[in-house]
């Protein structure tokens, strides 16, 4: 709230913004027309991060109090623009105000001449204002910044070298605080097994633990929090590890309690699941909660990261991008202690992460499938899927078809094929000895060739070229390339 001079009687807030501070200058502020305004006309540009750790009032006013003394006798503020929630990594185009800021510097009645920020390093980020002094230049809006006490002048070495150091300092800033932040949480898990929020997993919930562990938190107020048993999840999570450690397909746990109708992660709490449908459980869901090291009691942290980058590392007019990856074993921090109540033991989760339903060759070696990626389905155009059964690689299309559903729906017949009786047909077609499988995938390879694969195992090969013609190598998924190129495999996404 502002002082309005023509209030009636004195009062304590009318009588202080009389008093002159140390320059001589009163500190009563009042809103000026824009008509009346002397001197320039300043818009005014500030920021705040986060909604949820600040005030908008407070930090509006503090940035602009700085603005009104950098611009003190020189002019008045006739246009405000403040972000909320924009990080200052964001380039302005991709910031509301500060893009409707941008979007008046070409608007001939836009009411300003001059834009004055109350702090560089909350309008500017790394080499952003170098990208936008042009924009600024072209419709003769000058720059006023604090730390110039006046306006940013491009021609000036000095000013450009202050600029490009503030830049580099904001950068520091950030890159500073995360580091210090990850270095913090990480030391509250291993000696804590503090629970750092987020939604807890499927089969528990959380509950109070006490005071915050910070004093300052605890006198305000706020508690800590750790994870616990849901009665009415947690069952089901310590039947899916029994389950497994049977030796049961995650597909199969998956199809039992769709069958069953036990509700799904997403459905049991559809707040914190706005993204996901509930519709029921997926392959996906059983095998991320049977890799979920927290249910052995410890807690887990930095399973995954985010990887931040630059769109354009000379451009930071475009903006950064942020990428969520699943991080290496070796990455994770781990509580040194028990922190919650276990749903699974230790030694029956590591058992859990070794055991396998799928289907093995005699030996107990790896299957290997020569023409993984090679071969369509002729009804729905799929890529048929690799199959070990009855001791041999086979290819299968089921149209779709999701092992987790239920059983009864009337649905095409599989597409089915052996893999020697593959290499057979092609061979045949391609005129190559059958005894040398490689060299028929070498020539499937080579060329430009479509097989697909009709329902009864029956191969069509269409569009071979010349040998005499230009070869164009088809695309080999990765998978494949993995599996000739090992040191390759350990660069893959």
């Amino acid at each position: 709230m502002r002082y309005s001079p023509e209030s009636d009687g004195p009062d304590l807030l009318g009588w202080w913004l009389r008093q002159p501070d140390r320059r001589g200058r009163t500190r009563m502020r009042c809103p000026t027309p824009p008509s009346a305004s002397a001197g320039i006309r300043f818009a005014f540009y500030g920021r705040m991060s986060t909604r949820e750790f600040q005030d908008r009032l407070s930090s509006a006013r503090w940035q602009r109090d700085v603005a009104e003394e950098t611009i003190a006798g020189r002019g008045a503020i006739v246009a405000d623009f403040f972000d909320v929630g924009c990080s200052r990594q964001v380039p302005w185009q991709r910031r509301p105000q500060a893009a409707r800021l941008l979007a008046g510097l070409a608007d001939p009645g836009r009411g300003f001449n001059a834009v004055v920020v109350g702090e560089f390093e909350r309008a500017f980020y790394g080499n952003q204002f170098r990208e936008l002094a042009p924009l600024f230049d072209l419709y003769g809006v000058r720059l006023w910044l604090p730390e110039l006490d006046g306006p940013v002048d491009t021609g000036n070495e000095h000013h450009l070298s202050l600029l490009a150091l503030l830049g580099v300092h904001s950068k520091r800033e950030v890159q500073r605080s995360r580091f210090r932040a990850k270095a913090a949480m990480r030391a509250q898990v291993i000696e804590q097994g503090r629970h750092l929020g987020g939604r807890p997993p499927y089969g528990y919930r959380l509950v109070a633990a006490g005071p915050h562990p910070n004093p300052a938190h605890a006198k305000w107020g706020r508690v800590a929090h750790r994870l616990e048993p849901d009665p009415s999840t947690a069952p089901h999570v310590r039947w899916m590890f029994a389950q497994r450690l049977t030796g049961r397909s995650v597909a199969g746990i998956a199809r039992d309690l769709n069958d069953r109708r036990v509700p799904c992660p997403s459905s049991v709490d559809p707040g914190r699941n706005p993204h996901r449908s509930g519709a029921g459980w997926t392959l996906r869901t059983v095998a991320s909660i049977l890799a979920n090291p927290r249910y052995t009691g410890r807690q887990v942290w930095n399973r995954q990261h985010t990887d931040r980058g630059p769109l354009d590392a000379a451009d930071d007019l475009l903006g950064h991008s942020e990428v969520r990856r699943w991080s290496l074993m070796q990455q994770w921090v781990i509580s040194q202690d028990i922190a919650h109540p276990p749903l699974v033991s230790e030694r029956d989760f590591v058992a859990a992460q070794q055991a396998d339903a799928r289907p093995a060759p005699a030996d107990s070696g790896s299957g290997r499938y020569l023409l993984t990626g090679l071969i369509r389905c002729q009804e729905c155009g799929r890529t048929l899927d690799a199959h070990w059964v009855n001791k041999h690689a086979a290819y299968r299309c089921r149209h779709g078809h999701r092992t987790t559903a239920a059983d009864g729906v009337t649905r095409p017949r599989n597409v089915y094929i052996h893999e020697a009786k593959a290499i057979r047909q092609l061979a045949q077609r391609l005129g190559i000895p059958a005894a040398d499988p490689n060299a028929v995938v070498a020539a499937l390879l080579e060329h430009d060739v479509h097989v697909t694969c009709a329902i009864g195992g029956t191969l069509t090969v269409m569009d071979i070229p010349t040998r005499s013609a230009i070869h164009r190598p088809a695309a080999i998924p990765h998978q494949r390339r993995a599996a000739e190129n090992p040191t390759e495999a350990l660069h893959l996404p």
